[in-house]
């Protein structure tokens, strides 16, 4: 039983679950697939970073090999958050979603895992995430969440 966090939709960002004063529970993956989407995962050290700072983000657990032998926590979605929306990025952030839930497979949690993404509206991406597990229907989820750059005229 995990913590549930659920996609708070209308502010863009994933939030602590309360039920009647305590933390609400979930047996479900999806404050997994939240963790392992919307968490910065460090950079690579070929990456582009997206600002003028030298940080390359990340959970400090991973430097102690906490996630397992060469794993890493979470997703490089946010070096995404000054690109301009071209097809390229979606194909990258796809390719960013798919790292992140890689783990799913290799642990067994889930048989597959596919992310689909798209521009839903200017300045927003969505994310579909599409897991299969045995003898269960998928299960699906989305979200959406909007580019930085938005307010400052890079698109």
């Amino acid at each position: 039983m995990d913590i549930e966090i659920f996609w708070d939709a209308a502010n863009h960002r994933g939030d602590i679950a309360v039920l009647n004063g305590d933390l609400a529970t979930d047996h479900d993956i999806k404050t997994a697939i939240l963790i392992s989407l919307f968490s910065d995962r460090r950079a690579e050290d070929d990456d582009p970073l997206p600002d003028a700072s030298s940080s390359k983000r990340g959970w400090w657990g991973d430097a102690l090999g906490g996630a397992g032998e060469g794993r890493r926590i979470g997703s490089r979605l946010w070096l995404l958050a000054r690109e301009k929306q071209l097809a390229e990025v979606v194909a990258k952030a796809r390719e960013y979603g798919q790292e992140a839930l890689l783990w799913l497979v290799q642990d067994g949690v889930v048989d597959s895992v596919q992310v689909d993404v798209q521009i839903v509206r200017q300045g927003w991406l969505g994310l579909g995430v599409t897991v299969t597990r045995p003898k269960t229907a998928p299960a699906r989820y989305r979200f959406d969440f909007a580019w930085s750059n938005i307010n400052q005229g890079r698109m």
